[in-house]
C-alpha cells in the first residue's frame, strides 16, 4: 500500500543525534533505501522512514522544553543509540527507553555499559502501541506520522497523569494539534487533543536538521494533560465528535438528520432505555 506524504521515521542516534519515533515496521535486509552509520556500525533504512537528527541545538532544546527535575521518572519513545537517552540520565532519577528495534538496544546498552548511569536506565523492547505504560512524569518522544495519533491518546488517557510531553511530529500534523475553531487545520483531533490537554506549539525543525533529509518539515509540541479531566466519557464524546466531522462543508443540522446517523441516534437510545428501565 501506498504511504501517506510525509510518513516518516525520523530516528535519533549517536554522535551528536538525539533520540526518535520507536513505534514501526520490522526491519528488512540491505536494500538502496539502506544508510551505513559508521559511528556507530548500524545501517539505517530510509525507506522506513529513519532520518538523524543532526543538530545539537535541537537536542538541547528539547531538554530545556522539558524542564527535567532531578526526582522525574522520564518515558523516551525510541531511543536509538542514546545521545538524547545520556542527556537525560544524568539530569533525572531514571529513564525508563522503549525501542522496537533489538539493534539499537544493543547500541544503548553499550553506551551505558560500564558507566554510572547504566542503573537509571530501564529499557523496554517492542512496538509502543501494544506496550503498556509505565508510571512516569515526562514524555519525550519523536514519532513517525503513522502512529503519531494513536499514540497521543494512549498517552492522553493514561493513569496517573503525566506532568507533560515534549514531541517531535510531522509539521502538519503537529499544527492540527494546535489548530484553532474556525481555521483550515481545524478537526476531530483538534478538538479531543484540546478538550484533554493544553497543547503549545514550540519550535519548528526543518529538514535540513536531519541526515539524510526528510521529505516534510518537523514540529516540536508540549502537551500538558488538564488535571483534573474534563467530567465525560471520551468515548462518547469523540463518537459525537466523529458525526460531526464526517461532513466538514455540511451543517450540524444536516450531518445529525442523515438516515445513517437517525438510525444510530434510535439504535443507542432503545440501548439506553433497556439499561435504566
Amino acid at each position: 500500500a501506498a504511504k501517506r506524504p510525509g510518513q516518516e521515521r525520523r530516528e535519533g542516534r549517536a554522535g551528536g543525534e538525539c533520540g526518535a519515533g520507536g513505534a514501526s515496521g520490522p526491519w528488512g535486509a540491505r536494500s538502496p533505501g539502506v544508510m551505513p552509520l559508521s559511528s556507530v556500525g548500524v545501517l539505517f533504512n530510509t525507506g522506513a522512514g529513519q532520518h538523524i537528527l543532526k543538530n545539537p541545538l535541537v537536542v538541547n532544546s528539547i531538554i530545556e522544553k522539558a524542564a527535567l527535575r532531578r526526582t522525574d521518572v522520564i518515558l523516551e519513545v525510541g531511543p536509538g543509540t542514546g545521545n538524547l537517552t545520556v542527556k537525560m540520565l544524568e539530569k533525572v532519577k531514571k529513564v525508563i527507553a522503549c525501542e522496537i528495534d533489538p539493534r539499537l538496544v544493543g547500541e544503548l546498552q553499550k553506551r551505558v555499559q560500564g558507566t554510572c548511569l547504566a542503573n537509571k536506565l530501564e529499557i523496554k523492547v517492542g512496538d509502543i502501541l501494544k506496550t503498556d505504560l509505565p508510571f512516569f512524569d515526562v514524555c519525550v518522544a519523536n514519532l513517525p506520522y503513522q502512529i503519531s495519533s494513536p499514540f497521543v491518546f494512549k498517552l492522553l488517557l493514561h493513569r496517573p497523569f503525566f506532568r507533560c510531553a515534549i514531541l517531535m511530529f510531522q509539521r502538519e500534523f503537529a499544527l492540527r494539534l494546535v489548530a484553532k475553531p474556525g481555521t483550515k487545520l481545524y478537526c476531530r483531533l483538534s478538538i479531543n487533543t484540546q478538550l484533554l490537554a493544553r497543547v503549545d506549539h514550540l519550535m519548528k525543525v526543518g529538514k535540513n536538521n536531519f541526515r539524510p533529509p526528510p521529505k516534510v518539515e518537523s514540529s516540536v509540541v508540549r502537551i500538558e494533560p488538564k488535571n483534573p479531566p474534563p467530567p465525560i466519557n471520551f468515548q462518547e464524546w469523540d463518537g459525537l465528535v466523529r458525526i460531526a466531522f464526517v461532513r466538514k462543508n455540511k451543517t450540524l443540522s444536516a450531518v445529525f438528520k442523515s438516515s445513517a446517523v437517525e438510525q444510530l441516534l434510535d439504535h443507542n437510545y432503545r440501548i439506553h432505555c433497556s439499561l435504566h428501565n
